[in-house]
């Protein structure tokens, strides 16, 4: 059964149901949730999962690169110092240390990243050894590093990092 708008209102509230549940109905439907705090250890769970199905995926949070490949290999970059970390490797979640709360995003950095001649290239903090990835969507990649740049002053990016 149908409600008229100027039925009265089914809650015995003996107003007319325009004048009540109607107002209560549309506050509720037009009131939106507040949107969800993203998280970079959630999106690198996702990411995670994305290369263990072999999925090839970009997204960006605020200065950060989250890709996968479709080999299964899935990174997180950072834009400002060109800092990486691989998280997947041909299907296989890594375990990485991030410390995050709402002031600060703490990653242990593995890598610092480059993209040289159509090729994602590596260098390893350890040792300095230079692992090049042939295959990678590297045009992607540098899209999405142009856009953080446009949206990211320099003087923001300079100030990113703090020494421990």
């Amino acid at each position: 059964m149908k409600i008229g708008r100027n039925d009265q209102c089914p809650c015995g509230s003996g107003k007319k149901y325009k004048r009540c549940c109607l107002i209560k109905q549309n506050t509720q439907s037009t009131s939106q949730a507040p949107p969800k705090k993203i998280t970079v250890t959630e999106e690198v769970g996702i990411l995670q999962e994305a290369a263990v199905n072999k999925e090839e995926t970009l997204k960006i949070i605020g200065v950060f690169i989250l890709f996968s490949t479709t080999n299964g290999d899935a990174w997180l970059l950072e834009l400002s110092d060109q800092d990486a970390v691989m998280v997947a490797r041909g299907g296989e979640k890594i375990d990485i240390e991030i410390v995050e709360n709402p002031e600060t995003i703490e990653v242990n950095w593995s890598h610092r990243f480059k993209i040289e001649n159509k090729n994602f290239v590596t260098t390893a903090y350890a040792d300095n050894a230079v692992e090049i990835f042939e295959r990678y969507p590297t045009s992607t990649i540098n899209s999405a590093l142009r856009k953080i740049k446009q949206k990211v002053s320099s003087q923001l990016l300079d100030s990113i990092h703090v020494n421990s």
